[in-house]
């Protein structure tokens, strides 16, 4: 069924269940003529000049810019197969699609400039030209209280499996059900199931309220279908339904995960935690660090699935560990993700000599630092350093299953050296867990960095998801942090303060002590004088 027989068909069913109250739009005063320049400006690079998302940059894209002919979206507040009301394209447009190259515009363009150019973007579709239809946003009711409870979670858990969420975005929600590398949308393009755990990343925003949302309407376009019907056909209620929203919001941190500078190590006692899943880790404070494509560097890449790390690290004094978790989909190399990585490397648009082949490649992760701790600001260039000042680099492997450590000069040339950190790893329902442990100091002082308590040490990531066709200069970046191994506070940090408040107590008592002995004496011999006077 066609997005348009479907929004027939949608729109008779609203006419027989709802009434048909006509959609007014709040944005008023739009001028397409105002709104085809600031089109020009600012979206038909990627969008293109007669809105069917094939700008220059599309191409090098997934997902895909949208295609306004087609007048399909995917946020809406209304019906699956219904048109979008003027209010949802305004959300779009202020808060971009997270996960996407769409960015948000609220505080680049005017607010008039937003009118128009949604005004101009209706032009590219004749569905809304008639004046017949009436767009009709969904009532949603309120979201019911206890949304954290233990028996909300298990009641929200429960609809995710009946209802089949784990098909596409896997047991544990990241996106890796067993229909996900079979994913596409409507124009064919291979897209991604949402990774559950990153909410930040949600379009249409990462609250309850907007899960619930896009269930009740769908993403139209793609495989993400409204579950409304359910509702209507008595398989779960609309409290259910929030239950399940409420389930999903709680497989994310409460909170978008705030980039900080400076990983903190602490210095533990005894051995060190080398396992992935030691409950030491759970104690730990961990750090995220988000990635982007490399895009430097030919051949560059558009489209990593690994969006961010998140590092944990300790020291004891003699041993460091570090700890990184990433979700990825895949145990690469795996053969079933074959055929999407296949159909990923046909979409995204390549500038190699030579078009990319897919194949089987192992997951990876790479650690860098300097060399040699700088005394000032300076570090090696990010992006691997350079043939004349190479950088120090831990790079683990998933096949065959190990840890190199090396310089690298640039990304073409990487030297290994002798020692490697130890290392084990675990993949567990789309999520990477590895342990990295070396000593922190080396006999090889000229070429592995010798990691210093109370240092600044500069420290980069980069990721590599081998069934998203990613090897070589074809991977996920970060720029430079820090990591600061701490120091334990000397016990004369913690007595001296008590030694210099006792000094200064006795002292008081000093100065009040004398005080009253002068006051006492003062007072004698004035009653000395006065008895004379009356002899």
């Amino acid at each position: 069924m066609t997005n348009r027989v479907m929004f027939c068909v949608t729109l008779f069913g609203a006419a027989v269940s709802t009434p048909l109250t006509a959609y007014r739009s709040p944005l008023t005063a739009q001028d397409t003529v105002k709104g085809k320049a600031v089109y020009v400006k600012w979206c038909a690079g990627c969008h293109g000049d007669t809105g069917a998302g094939d700008g220059a940059a599309a191409p090098a894209m997934v997902p895909r810019p949208r295609n306004f002919t087609g007048a399909v979206y995917k946020i809406r507040t209304t019906a699956s197969g219904q048109l979008s009301t003027d209010a949802d394209l305004m959300s779009a447009i202020d808060e971009g699609l997270p996960g996407s190259a769409m960015p948000a515009w609220k505080a680049r363009l005017s607010e008039a400039e937003r009118r128009d150019v949604i005004a101009y973007i209706k032009t590219f579709s004749s569905f809304f030209a008639d004046t017949s239809q009436h767009i009709v946003p969904l009532g949603f009711g309120k979201e019911p209280g206890g949304g954290t409870s233990a028996q909300a979670v298990k009641t929200g858990r429960s609809f995710y499996d009946s209802i089949g969420c784990r098909k596409c975005h896997g047991d544990q929600g990241r996106g890796d059900g067993p229909s996900a590398p079979t994913l596409k949308d409507d124009a064919g393009f291979p897209i991604f199931a949402a990774d559950l755990h990153q909410s930040w990343r949600f379009r249409g925003g990462g609250r309850t309220e907007d899960i619930y949302r896009r269930l009740r309407t769908g993403l139209d376009g793609t495989p993400m279908p409204s579950f409304s019907d359910l509702i209507d056909q008595k398989f779960l209620t609309d409290e259910e339904l929030w239950r399940l929203s409420q389930y999903v919001r709680s497989l994310s941190p409460a909170r978008e995960p705030e980039v900080r500078d400076v990983i903190h190590a602490p210095q533990l006692g005894g051995t060190l935690p080398a396992a992935p899943d030691d409950t030491t880790w759970a104690r730990v404070d961990r750090y995220w660090f988000p990635l982007v494509g490399q895009v430097i560097r030919k051949p560059r890449w558009f489209a990593p699935t690994v969006s961010g790390v998140w590092v944990q690290a300790v020291h004891n004094g003699r041993e460091l560990a570090l700890r990184l978790c990433w979700d990825d989909r895949t145990l690469s190399p795996d053969t079933a993700w074959l055929a999407l990585e296949r159909r990923v490397l046909e979409t995204v648009a390549s500038d190699d000599s030579t078009p990319p082949v897919a194949g089987l490649w192992p997951d990876q992760v790479a650690v860098q630092l300097p060399r040699h701790i700088p005394d000032g600001m300076e570090r090696p260039y990010f992006l691997m350093g350079t043939g004349t000042d190479p950088v120090y680099q831990w790079r683990w492997t998933s096949e065959p299953r190990r840890t190199v450590a090396g310089l690298a000069r640039g990304l073409e040339q990487f030297d290994t050296l002798g020692a490697a950190p130890e290392s084990q790893a675990v993949w567990d329902h789309g999520e990477w867990r590895v342990v990295l442990t070396r000593s922190l100091a080396t006999p090889d002082t000229a070429n592995e960095l010798q990691f210093v308590a109370g240092r600044a040490i500069p420290v980069a990531f980069f990721a590599w998801d081998g069934s998203n066709g990613e090897h070589g200069s074809r991977l996920a970046v970060s720029t430079w942090y820090f990591l600061a191994l701490d120091q334990p506070t000397p016990p004369r940090v913690f007595v001296s303060p008590v030694v210099a408040m006792a000094l200064t107590l006795g002292l008081g008592f000093m100065v009040v002590w004398r005080a009253q002995r002068r006051a006492g004496g003062s007072r004698g011999t004035g009653a000395g004088v006065g008895a004379g006077a009356e002899t």
